[in-house]
């Protein structure tokens, strides 16, 4: 995967498809265009202009994550046991029209090194730049997502009517539950008007660890 990824970027950026099969290891030219074409989809001579997404993994105290980037940024980081893991990586290749293979760009290796020092408690803010397809509304619920600082928890109920929508709270909700990146757009900051902890993705052990672990370092 990785050597088809480096042939991806390689053809991207115009390098002809004979000094590219070669240079990423292929001892033919035909070998290097059956495996291409078997992931990708398409002759390596054909839409290289295309975007791919790019999946990798990382180590937490909570347990494994997936990472997924495209060249925007991370469009998906979730705990490797996800509820509907799946069905989320089918929604992203529908939505981007793309692959998914893996291997790792700068939007990764940012990602790696900021969750990293969140686990250390060091981090309270991200950096690192986001590509979030969904409805105006999802994006919406996201953006409103971002502004809950950290250590700080709120309510369905209040997070909609910070987006000026007192009535949507169940939409919120599920705006909230398809969030596809965990921590970095903090949807476990998110409670029930009663205190009790709600659904969360990742399950509600995990959700109860992140809220301490903020509140252990405001």
């Amino acid at each position: 995967m990785y050597r088809i990824n480096n042939a991806f970027q390689e053809l991207k950026i115009g390098k002809n498809v004979i000094n590219t099969a070669y240079d990423t290891g292929y001892e033919s030219l035909s070998g290097f265009g059956y495996t291409y074409k078997k992931i990708m989809k398409n002759a390596p001579s054909q839409n290289t202009n295309n975007e791919i997404i790019l999946v990798n993994r990382l180590t937490t105290p909570l347990g494994p994550m997936f990472i997924f980037a495209t060249n925007q940024g991370i469009c998906l980081l979730e705990f490797v046991d996800r509820r509907m893991l799946e069905t989320e990586f089918k929604q992203l290749q529908t939505q981007l029209n793309t692959k998914i293979i893996f291997g790792e760009n700068s939007h990764i290796v940012q990602t790696k090194n900021e969750i990293d020092e969140y686990f250390q408690g060091i981090r309270k803010y991200f950096a690192v730049k986001l590509h979030t397809p969904g409805t105006d509304f999802q994006r919406t619920v996201w953006d409103s997502l971002k502004q809950i600082p950290y250590g700080k928890l709120t309510t369905y109920k209040e997070q909609a009517e910070n987006i000026n929508n007192p009535h949507a709270i169940r939409s919120v909700a599920s705006a909230n539950g398809f969030n596809r990146i965990a921590i970095i757009i903090p949807c476990h900051r998110v409670i029930g008007s009663n205190g009790e902890l709600m659904g969360y993705g990742g399950g509600l052990e995990r959700k109860r660890w992140l809220i301490e672990h903020e509140k252990r370092h405001s």
